[in-house]
């Protein structure tokens, strides 16, 4: 295997940190969707999440291959660590959506990064959401969404199409003018849901493997 060229290392979460903090996504606020009699608080994921984040990412078919089952502790510290990173990057934003219909969400307050392991049992879905500044399209700005999962829990609610929603508008808050993703050629469901929302299966997306 060849060696990395010099320069080219990975930057630590630090040198993230000195963008401006007017940049990205550091306006960002909570908000709430509510569905019939359930209410669900979408909010910055805190590194108290990961291990249920992570379980989320595992509870499905493809997930369940790819991802650690939490009890390899090199697997917890590459979470914790790109957790991290994506913490420490303005233009990323991991979202935990909570299930508040009891009104827990009074706990939270501005203590993100004191929620206990009880409340964290309400979390029920996740996403990540990417802001990305290009050239292309007149210096347009691009919101990636991924990573979207819901758990069977909160199913069957209409709570899928209603984050999409809320990402969407968050997008154009931010300065988004378009939204991409990229779904597995497997998952046919799910593009079936994103048709219905509007999205166009426009390019071929390409992945190569650099471990």
């Amino acid at each position: 295997m060849s060696e990395p060229l010099a320069g080219f290392g990975a930057p630590s979460p630090a040198e993230f940190s000195e963008f401006s903090e007017f940049s990205g996504f550091s306006g960002f606020g909570e908000g709430t969707i509510a569905l019939a009699d359930r209410r669900f608080l979408i909010r910055r994921a805190t590194s108290h999440d990961v291990p249920r984040l992570v379980s989320l990412l595992r509870d499905d078919a493809l997930g369940a291959d790819r991802e650690g089952d939490g009890s390899d502790t090199e697997d917890t510290a590459a979470y914790q660590r790109a957790f991290d990173f994506i913490a420490a990057d303005p233009n990323q934003l991991l979202v935990a959506i909570d299930d508040v219909t009891s009104g827990c969400e009074n706990h939270y307050g501005d203590r993100q990064d004191q929620i206990s392991d009880t409340l964290s049992a309400a979390l029920v879905g996740t996403l990540q959401l990417t802001l990305i500044p290009s050239l292309s399209r007149r210096g347009s700005t691009r919101l990636q969404i991924e990573a979207v999962r819901v758990g069977p829990e909160a199913q069957g609610l209409g709570l899928g199409t209603a984050i999409f929603d809320w990402a969407h508008d968050c997008g154009r808050r931010f300065g988004a003018t378009l939204a991409q993703l990229t779904t597995d050629k497997t998952r046919t469901d799910a593009q079936r849901f994103y048709a219905r929302l509007g999205y166009e299966a426009s390019h071929e997306g390409l992945k190569l493997d650099l471990s």
